[in-house]
Order: structure tokens, then C-alpha cells, then sequence
């Protein structure tokens, strides 16, 4: 078997199509990987720059009142990890940053597709279009014509009465386009590591990992589906057209009619609808039996009666800042009704469109390529929840000094920058993929078992070749 794989690959060094396409595309890979690298380093770079550009205004504000600080509030940017130039996932349309305040809680803005004066339907030209679109179909192009052309050039029956058999021949066939595309995906994540080598730890190993056995898998299905059809049509032609009408079924029909088949099984509110909920739940009460007026006045009574005193004036604190925590505190809760049960069924959609992996090898593959990448819906919610836990506490802490702080000037209740540089800033940590690999076991299952059935079907299928012969 490998003096066949030696053979083929020294067939397609001999082949100058093959070299043309190979040299073009290993042109085009190193220099959009390049220039993906490059961009996703001066985005980290440009998100660091105003990270410490916020943070600087924040501690340079005082004195000033709290209160009021609340409402500048501060901005907590989603970073581009050093693999998000592979994938870019669900950046493109979510956006990359959050504005933290008082009051309310926001959606992430400024994404890279918003500000895009040109959007297509595969967007910009990003390392994922080849990987996912452009290489697999290279691969169609080199494998539909492999058992023909062995045939009608009767080097077939040649290499079976050397002693091949024809399922060796096959797989040595197979291997070798892999291999092919191994090399490909080599380069790239080579091009990775030499670009961020240090920033490189066991965690983006492993992701790299992750990334490129997931596309290995998927391109040996491609492969291998090619292969089988070739092997039933016994016709180019045929083989061909059906193989890329599977492919485009997999890669652009499938994708769009499950995930609208998806988002109706869990149907979403509208954004008009949410706030509208959202609105009336922190007016009327969350269960429609505790208005705002009512819990105003029950909190106003419980700490007249805590302090011991007739009325808010003669409190030793500042009663209003109690009540704007409340107030606080009331509208997480209506947050976590609305958005939890939103966030849920995102989760949901998510694993049932993972579950379409079974009829689509490329579903699976897309969820682990974004995964790897740390640009998918799970690292997205990991990334609002964060925020939204530090927004809590950096309110709390405002509205504690507000109530409580002592620093006064002119009569009006400050804080001094000390306060405010005592606050710590939002520091965001990516997603640990090793502990939530779990969360991706039916992708990868799916992958496994379409390589393991489709080559089983080609195992049987060349040695009744073989009985028939």
C-alpha cells in the first residue's frame, strides 16, 4: 500500500495541472493566512489600545459622583483570541463590544459585518472560505475520476496482477489526496504557530488540535464519498455532477433550510417584543402583583425602620442610592427571566441543528471549526455572561458609594479617583475548550462515524469487485 501512495504521489509530481493548482493554491493559502494574522493581531492590538484607553478615562475622572459614573459606565470588548483569523464564527454578525452601565443592560455592537460596506454571502476572503469551501472541492476535482481513469488506462488490472489488491489500491488512492490536504492545513497552522509563537500555550494546541482533525475527517468524507460514487456510476460524468450537487445540498442548502427549521422549533421573540416584556415586567412586577410604586414604598419603610428614624432626611446615609441598588437588583432579576429563557433556546437551537450532522458531515464540521477558534455561539454567551456578572458587581460597587461614601465637595456627594481606580477593570477569560469538549461529543461523533461508514462501504464495495472479477 504505501509503495502505491509513493507511486501516486510521484504521478502528481509529474502532472503539471496538478502542480499549477497545487503551487495557486499553496500561493493563495500562505498569503491569505498571512494577511489573516496580520489583521487579527492589529484588532487585538486596536482592542488593547482602547481597553487601556477606557480604563485611563475611568481612573482619571474623579472627583466625581458616583452615581453619575454609573452612567458613563465602561465597555468590555470581546478579544480576538490568536486563532480567530481561522474562523470567524458568529463575530461577524454579533459584534465585539459591550457597553456596561447603570439602568440597563445592552447588546454587543460594532460588528466587523455591520461596518462592512461589502457583504456577501460568504463575506470577506477568510482563511475558513478555503478550508471549508474552496479545498474541499479541489479535492472533488482530483478524486471523482479515480477509479475510471485507472480503468480506461488499464493500470488497474496491471497493479492487481503485481498482487494489489483493488481495496488497497482504493485506499492508497485516498490516502494520498488526504495527504495532500494535510499538507495544506499544515502550512497554515505552521504559518500559526511561527506568527504567534509566543503566545502559543497547551490550550491553543489543543484547539489547533481540534481544528485540524476535524477538517481532516470531513475532507477523507469528502473524499471517500467521491470515491464511492465514482465506484457506483462507473461514469465521469455522473460521478461528477452527483457529487457536487451533494456538496452544494451539504454546504449552502442544508445549512440555511435546518437552521430555519431550528429556529422554529424554538421560536425567539422579537427585539420589540423582549424589551416591550422586559418593560412591563419591571413596572408591574415580575409576576403582575408587585408594581414599582409598592416596592418603593416598602423599601423606603424598612429602612426608616432599620435606622430608627421618621423620615429620609434624617438618615446618616444617602437613601437614594439604596433604592437605585434595589431598582438594580429587581431589573437583573426580569434580565435573567427574559434572557435566560433567550439564551436557552439559542443553546437548544444550537444542539439541534448539531444533531443535522447526521444527514450533513459539513454542520459538524462548521461547529467544530468555530469552536476551535472560540468564535461559536457557546464562547459568545460565555463571553455576555462574563460581562454581565462583572456590570453587576461594578454597578454594586457605585451605588454602595453612592449610599455610603463620605467624600464630599461643594455640598455634592463625590468620589475621589481613588475610589474609582480601586475598581477593578473587566478582564475577560476565554472559555477553557478542554473542560467543554463535551459540549462538542455529537460533532465529533458525527464526523467518526460518516469517515468509518463511508469507507466500510468502500471496503465492501471493492471486494465484490473482486468476487465479480
Amino acid at each position: 500500500m504505501f509503495t502505491i501512495f509513493k507511486n501516486e504521489w510521484k504521478a502528481f509530481l509529474r502532472n503539471k495541472l496538478f502542480l499549477f493548482f497545487s503551487v495557486f493554491f499553496i500561493s493563495l493559502l500562505i498569503v491569505t493566512t498571512y494577511f489573516g494574522i496580520i489583521q487579527n493581531n492589529q484588532q487585538i492590538q486596536n482592542q488593547k489600545s482602547a481597553q487601556e484607553h477606557m480604563r485611563k478615562q475611568w481612573e482619571e475622572m474623579g472627583p466625581y459622583n458616583a452615581h453619575s459614573a454609573a452612567h458613563f459606565g465602561t465597555y468590555a470588548f470581546k478579544p480576538n483570541s490568536i486563532l480567530s483569523n481561522l474562523d470567524e464564527g458568529v463575530n461577524a454578525v454579533t459584534g465585539i463590544v459591550l457597553r456596561l452601565e447603570g439602568h440597563k443592560q445592552n447588546d454587543v455592537a460594532f460588528s466587523e459585518a455591520s461596518q462592512s460596506i461589502f457583504v456577501s454571502q460568504f463575506g470577506k476572503f477568510k482563511i475558513s472560505l478555503l478550508f471549508q469551501f474552496i479545498i474541499p472541492l479541489l479535492l472533488i476535482f482530483f478524486s471523482f475520476n479515480i477509479y475510471t481513469s485507472e480503468i480506461t488506462s488499464g493500470r488497474l488490472k496491471l497493479l492487481i496482477v503485481q498482487g494489489n489488491s483493488f481495496s488497497k489500491i482504493i485506499f492508497a488512492k485516498i490516502m494520498t489526496l488526504l495527504s495532500f490536504a494535510a499538507l495544506l492545513f499544515i502550512i497554515s497552522i505552521l504559518f500559526q504557530l511561527l506568527f504567534n509563537y509566543n503566545q502559543i500555550g497547551w490550550e491553543q494546541i489543543f484547539r489547533l488540535s481540534i481544528f485540524l482533525i476535524a477538517y481532516l475527517l470531513y475532507y477523507l468524507i469528502i473524499i471517500s464519498f467521491t470515491v464511492l460514487v465514482s465506484l457506483i456510476f462507473k461514469n465521469n460524468t455522473s460521478a461528477l455532477s452527483l457529487t457536487l450537487i451533494c456538496w452544494f445540498l451539504w454546504t449552502i442548502f442544508l445549512p440555511k433550510t435546518i437552521g430555519s427549521f431550528t429556529e422554529n422549533l424554538t421560536t425567539q421573540p422579537s427585539r420589540f417584543s423582549l424589551q416591550n416584556s422586559m418593560d412591563e415586567d419591571r413596572a408591574k412586577g415580575i409576576d403582575g402583583h408587585n408594581p414599582e410604586d409598592k416596592r418603593i414604598k416598602d423599601l423606603e419603610a424598612k429602612v426608616l425602620e432599620e435606622y430608627n428614624v421618621d423620615s429620609l432626611s434624617q438618615l446618616p446615609i444617602n437613601f437614594y442610592g439604596i433604592l437605585l441598588q434595589a431598582d438594580e437588583e429587581y431589573g437583573n432579576k426580569v434580565w435573567d427571566k427574559h434572557y435566560g429563557k433567550l439564551y436557552s433556546n439559542l443553546i437548544e437551537q444550537k444542539k439541534h441543528y448539531q444533531l443535522s450532522g447526521i444527514i450533513n458531515p459539513f454542520a459538524s464540521l462548521q461547529s467544530l471549526s468555530m469552536a476551535a477558534s472560540g468564535t461559536d455561539l457557546i464562547h459568545h454567551l460565555d463571553f455576555l455572561n462574563k460581562a454581565e456578572i462583572y456590570r453587576r458587581g461594578f454597578i454594586k460597587a457605585l451605588n454602595h458609594e453612592y449610599t455610603y461614601g463620605d467624600f464630599k465637595i461643594d455640598g455634592g456627594n463625590l468620589s475621589s479617583s481613588d475610589f474609582f481606580k480601586s475598581i477593578n477593570d473587566f478582564n475577560y477569560i476565554e472559555l477553557s475548550i478542554q473542560k467543554n469538549i463535551f459540549k462538542y461529543f455529537t460533532d465529533i461523533l458525527f464526523l467518526i462515524l460518516w469517515t468509518i461508514i463511508l469507507l466500510l462501504i468502500i471496503h465492501n464495495k471493492t471486494k465484490k469487485y473482486l468476487i465479480n472479477e
